[in-house]
């Protein structure tokens, strides 16, 4: 890699490390992955809990429509990388053997070749990114496919801390909510901070509604109540 790149790539990085949120990561992902790898579109799965993905963010509509069918039919090269964690590569979908079914009506939709490539820290999974070009053939010579699986390096540490502070924030957000709930049945119901939270507790379980819904129900029952005083 020449100093020229390496700057570059460092300059993306550090771009992609101040976005603001996870949306707004994942859209510069997209972005700079245009510019960087010489891709026509390109997308963004996601692993949540449980292992499910989910399509988080596209380029172009035939983008959303080409990860949907892979996760209908089970099969396609950006599942393979996240689930064999690696990089695959579809030289052209009008001959490929691995995952016929979908990649001959992606071929259907204009997309020729892809490249899946999994996004991962070293102790976090975070998904794959999904690239696609209308034209045969690309992303196949050795250097194009090192500036592809480094700026997906680049993207997975990037994303990754995103989400971790998007998860952060909202269980400080929570435990936020949860306090309010149990001032307000401490207020209404002379409750001392333990009764307040075991009445929070038992209904949660009783009713089989998270306690941060418990507690945000609550709040927005208060709230109604003084509206409407």
């Amino acid at each position: 890699m020449t100093d020229e790149v390496a700057e570059a790539f460092a300059e993306i990085a550090l771009r992609l490390n101040d976005e603001p949120d996870v949306e707004q990561t994942v859209e510069s992902v997209l972005d700079y992955a245009l510019v960087a790898t010489g891709a026509g579109n390109a997308g963004v799965m996601f692993v949540h809990g449980g292992g499910r993905v989910e399509s988080v963010a596209i380029t172009d509509p035939v983008v959303e429509k080409a990860d949907r069918m892979q996760m209908e039919l089970g099969e396609g090269p950006c599942l393979s990388a996240i689930r064999e964690h690696g990089t695959f590569r579809i030289a052209d979908t009008l001959d490929e053997p691995r995952w016929p079914e979908w990649s001959s009506r992606i071929a259907q939709l204009g997309l020729r070749c892809v490249l899946g490539i999994q996004l991962h820290t070293v102790d976090t999974m975070v998904g794959a990114l999904n690239l696609y070009a209308a034209e045969p053939g690309r992303f196949g010579d050795p250097d194009d496919l090192a500036i592809a699986e480094i700026f997906a390096r680049h993207a997975s540490i990037a994303l990754a801390t995103a989400r971790r502070e998007a998860h952060l924030e909202a269980a400080m957000d929570a435990r936020h909510r949860v306090g309010l709930a149990q001032g307000i049945l401490m207020e209404r119901h002379s409750l001392t901070d333990e009764q307040a939270f075991e009445l929070l507790r038992r209904f949660s379980q009783e009713h089989h509604i998270k306690l941060n819904e418990v507690a945000r129900q609550i709040i927005e029952d208060r709230n109604g109540s003084r509206d409407a005083d």
